[in-house]
């Protein structure tokens, strides 16, 4: 369902709680101006939520981040955006006795297309690079703590994600590259 703001349309993804947040860009000769975060719409829409941090990525075609988590009690929320070029973002329910547990969302966000996730806590996230480069911003509500980080491989059979490029133009971390399989 959409949900009209004035300034930013909010979306609910087929998962609940993953929603999806398109601002409204004013351009003219002189180039554009949008509101990429109200927290007033964000509460009104999603709920109350307090970022403690904001992360920023650069990365290069073909690499492919994820599939990331923090488990409790240090998980996060996430909300994303792409400030230059174009990914494939993958959103990954494993929250235990969820109904839509193993499911997944996928979305391109880009500079162009300026739309933006929020994903709730209980979810993994990765992403696969589709521009020459692409800059991802993230804002969380708690900060990274490093031994409850978990990784899911981005091939695990359970998921079946549909991911634009082939193995063969993925590039991956050491760690990502050795990460286990999700399980349902």
């Amino acid at each position: 369902m959409d949900h009209e703001s004035g300034i930013m349309v909010f979306e609910e993804a087929p998962i609940k709680g993953i929603w999806i947040i398109t601002p409204r860009v004013l351009r003219d000769e002189r180039g554009y101006f949008m509101e990429s975060f109200l927290r007033e719409s964000f509460t009104r829409h999603i709920g109350s939520i307090d970022f403690v941090q904001e992360n920023e990525s650069m990365s290069r075609f073909g690499v492919t981040r994820g599939l990331h988590y923090q488990k409790e009690p240090h998980a996060q929320s996430k909300y994303i955006r792409v400030v230059e070029g174009e990914i494939f973002d993958v959103t990954v329910d494993i929250r235990q006795g969820s109904p839509t547990r193993g499911q997944f969302f996928c979305l391109n966000l880009s500079a162009e297309n300026k739309k933006q996730l929020f994903i709730p806590r209980g979810f993994a996230h990765g992403f696969c690079v589709l521009s020459s480069v692409a800059i991802v911003q993230y804002k969380t509500d708690i900060g990274y703590h490093p031994a409850s980080e978990g990784i899911f491989h981005i091939d695990s059979p359970a998921l079946s994600i549909p991911w634009p490029l082939s193995s063969g133009k993925m590039i991956l971390s050491e760690k990502d590259k050795n990460a286990g399989p999700f399980r349902l």
